[in-house]
């Protein structure tokens, strides 16, 4: 015997639609498929870090070297002496620019006043300008431009 509710479903769907009531269909896909179209909101509310590159490695190493301007350190020479990171010598102010934590002295700037400079490294400028102001830079290599 048919039942009536079969019987009244004979020949439709049974309000699926055609393909919704066969096998797997009306998934919209398999897996990841349709991330970035239809099923766009679920991926934005449960993997929002799907799309887009996530950090980096770095394959060289930058280093950074601290530096200071001979105009900058003819600037502050008196807060320095005041602090103690500078002192007195004959009428010059001895720096050591290595216990400050700086590498490189470089040549900006205008310099007043005779300076002892010890630092790892000091360019060209930096030194000539020293010595035409009565100093003296000492580098790394224990070698004295005066």
């Amino acid at each position: 015997m048919v039942k009536e509710k079969t019987k009244k479903y004979r020949g439709t769907y049974y309000g699926r639609g055609k393909k919704a009531g066969r096998g797997k269909g009306k998934r919209g896909g398999k897996g990841m498929a349709g991330l970035g179209k239809h099923r766009w909101i679920w991926m934005v509310k449960n993997m929002p870090d799907h799309y887009g590159s996530h950090g980096f490695v770095r394959h060289s190493q930058k280093v950074e070297v601290k530096a200071i301007n001979v105009g900058d350190l003819d600037r502050t020479s008196e807060r320095l002496i005041e602090t103690g990171m500078a002192r007195m010598e004959e009428d010059k102010v001895r720096v050591d620019l290595e216990k400050m934590g700086y590498a490189v002295l470089l040549g900006g700037g205008q310099v007043g006043k005779p300076l002892l400079i010890k630092v790892g490294r000091a360019t060209e400028k930096a030194k000539e300008k020293i010595k035409s102001a009565g100093g003296e830079v000492e580098t790394n290599g224990g070698d004295k431009e005066e």
